[in-house]
């Protein structure tokens, strides 16, 4: 059993394809699709997977594409534990125009579930977790599935010392913020952190003093916000710090997977008992080794030796 379990319940065959030019009316003449398994704890097996480490990635499959991304997940190594679902496993698409540079991204609700498949799945993931690991819940959740999922999880896993890493968006964010519900570490971007915040915030300092008062709330132990291109800000209740990306913004590609590169790499280093702030900076490296990557691909551990040497950490 591995000690770091990714949770994903709404996962994805991500499509990445080209065209000339996009624009509405005429058919668009597309490249060959390149097929992805995707959603996010997959995504962030995929990349400890790339950076030579080892997970178990728990996912929710259904259908014809939950097969196939099974098929996907087999060929790239990364072990998983499925769990049946009602309903076909969605697709996602990315479409880059050629000319313009720019990415279209159309993404798919998923399957509905029902309150039985919800029970089930908590006492599969529970047991799935290993005595006094990480878990790791990333990414959307399918429609039916109660937004409380997350406080759940975390009351199942305290139990028996498990460590629960979220990092989610809408609705369940919220209402983690409102309701804590002791996860060890929460992550979040910047448009996200603003939005619970009811109000910018443009600097480091700004970022870090909001992390810090969901941490004295008892949100989570450790609270990140990754502030795009400038990089990520951790805070707990030991200190602030802050990590710089060290991409030239000349060879960024796209942003897609940076997230969960940084989530898999830092919680790589956390599993191998490395320092908190080392793992910022190894999750950072990831991040930044993420960017130069076309469409739906990860950091490599060849990129990420790369950067890591310039991520600037600052104390704040």
């Amino acid at each position: 059993m591995s000690d770091i379990l990714t949770v994903t319940l709404n996962p994805t065959v991500d499509l990445s394809t080209s065209a000339p030019s996009i624009s509405a009316g005429p058919k668009l003449r597309c490249t060959t699709p390149k097929a992805d398994p995707g959603g996010g704890g997959i995504n962030v097996s995929r990349a400890i997977r790339f950076l030579g480490g080892d997970s178990t990635a728990f996912i929710a499959t259904g259908g014809e594409t939950g097969a196939r991304l099974l098929r996907l997940l087999a060929a790239e190594g990364v072990k998983f534990t499925a769990f049946s679902v009602t309903g076909d496993t969605r697709q996602s698409i990315a479409v880059t125009d050629s000319g313009t540079g720019e990415q279209y991204r159309f993404v798919m609700p998923g399957p509905y579930w029902n309150a039985d498949m919800v029970d089930e799945a908590l006492s599969a993931i529970d047991s799935a977790a290993a005595r006094d690991g990480i878990v790791i819940l990333s990414g959307s959740q399918p429609p039916g599935v109660p937004v409380d999922f997350p406080a759940r999880l975390s009351n199942r896993l305290s139990s028996h010392g498990g460590r629960l890493f979220v990092d989610t968006s809408g609705e369940p964010l919220h209402l983690l913020v409102r309701e804590p519900a002791n996860t060890s570490v929460l992550r979040m971007d910047d448009v996200e952190a603003e939005d619970l915040a009811g109000r910018a915030l443009p600097t480091r300092l700004d970022t870090a003093d909001f992390a810090t008062s969901l941490v004295e709330r008892g949100i989570a132990e450790n609270v990140i916000i990754a502030r795009g291109a400038d990089g990520s800000t951790l805070a707990n209740s030991t200190g602030r710090w802050h990590c710089s990306r060290a991409v030239d913004p000349a060879e960024v590609v796209s942003a897609v997977g940076a997230g969960d590169s940084f989530v898999g790499a830092f919680s790589l280093a956390l599993a191998r008992d490395e320092d908190i702030v080392d793992a910022l900076k190894f999750g950072t490296a990831a991040a930044s080794a993420a960017v130069i990557t076309e469409g739906t691909d990860l950091c490599s551990a060849e990129n990420v030796a790369r950067f890591l040497p310039g991520c600037e950490l600052t104390t704040l």
